[in-house]
C-alpha cells in the first residue's frame, strides 16, 4: 500500500510552513498552483464527452487505458449481483464506469458505484457527473493499480466513500475496507474464498468466488436473498 498523508502529516506541514519567513512565497506558489490547476480542469470539463475516457487527478488528465477481459468479467459479475439485488431491495442506485465522481480536487471514473437512496433520489435523468458515493469497487490493472491504492485511496476516505473494495484479478482476491470513526479505512477483509459482507449495502452478502468465476455467480445469483 503506497504511503499517504495522514491529517496529523498535513497539520504539522503547515505548521512548519507557518513558522516560516518565507510563508508569503509559499502562498504565492500555492496561489498559482490552484489557478493552473483551476483552468486545466475547465479545459477537462470542456472536452468531456460520451466515449471521452479520462480522470483528472491532481492537475493532470489521466487516459483510461483498455481494459483486458478479465477485468471486464470482474466487473460485468460484481454489476449483476448487485443490479439483482437492489432490483428487489431496492436500496439506492448502482452505475459502472461510465459515472463521473466529482470531488474538491479530482474527476474519477471508478469501476462500479453504489448510492443510498438517500442521494440517488436527488439524480435527475441528465445529469452527468455526480457526488462522491457511499460504496466505490475497483478493479485493479496494471496501469491503475497505483492511483486505486494511493490518490484514490486517500480521496474515496476524505469524501466519505464508507466502503472500497479493491479487486484483484491477478490474486483473484477482494480487500475490504470500511471507514472508522475518525475517517480512516480499516481493512476489514482480504480474502480469495468466503463470503463477502457489505457494510454499506444492507444485506448484500456474496461469495468472493462469485467475482471470479461464471459457475460461481450463477449460483450466488440464484441464491441472493430475495430472488
Amino acid at each position: 500500500m503506497t504511503t499517504l498523508a495522514t491529517s496529523q502529516d498535513i497539520a504539522r506541514l503547515i505548521e512548519q510552513v507557518m513558522q516560516s519567513p518565507l510563508l508569503p512565497r509559499v502562498q504565492q506558489r500555492l496561489t498559482k498552483i490552484t489557478t493552473d490547476e483551476r483552468q486545466a480542469r475547465d479545459q477537462y470539463y470542456a472536452q468531456l464527452s460520451e466515449g471521452y475516457n479520462a480522470e483528472f487527478v491532481n492537475g493532470e488528465e489521466v487516459q483510461i487505458m483498455p481494459a483486458k477481459l478479465q477485468h471486464i468479467l470482474i466487473m460485468r459479475f460484481l454489476m449483476a449481483l448487485l443490479e439483482a439485488f437492489l432490483r428487489v431491495h431496492k436500496l439506492g442506485l448502482v452505475a459502472p464506469e461510465q459515472a463521473l465522481i466529482v470531488c474538491e480536487r479530482n474527476d474519477y471514473l471508478p469501476d462500479i458505484c453504489f448510492w443510498r437512496t438517500a442521494k440517488s433520489s436527488q439524480f435527475v435523468l441528465e445529469q452527468s457527473s455526480f457526488p462522491p458515493p457511499d460504496f466505490i469497487a475497483e478493479v485493479l490493472s496494471e496501469s491503475t493499480a497505483k492511483r486505486d491504492r494511493g490518490v484514490k485511496f486517500q480521496d474515496y476516505a476524505a469524501h466519505g466513500v464508507e466502503e472500497y473494495w479493491i479487486i484483484s484479478p491477478h490474486e483473484q482476491a477482494v480487500e475490504q475496507y470500511v471507514l472508522d470513526g475518525s475517517g480512516v479505512y480499516q481493512l476489514r477483509m482480504k480474502s480469495q474464498t468466503g463470503t463477502l459482507v457489505s457494510s454499506v449495502i444492507t444485506g448484500f452478502a456474496i461469495p468472493v468466488r462469485a467475482l471470479f468465476d461464471l459457475d460461481e455467480n450463477t449460483t450466488a445469483l440464484q441464491h441472493l436473498p430475495g430472488r
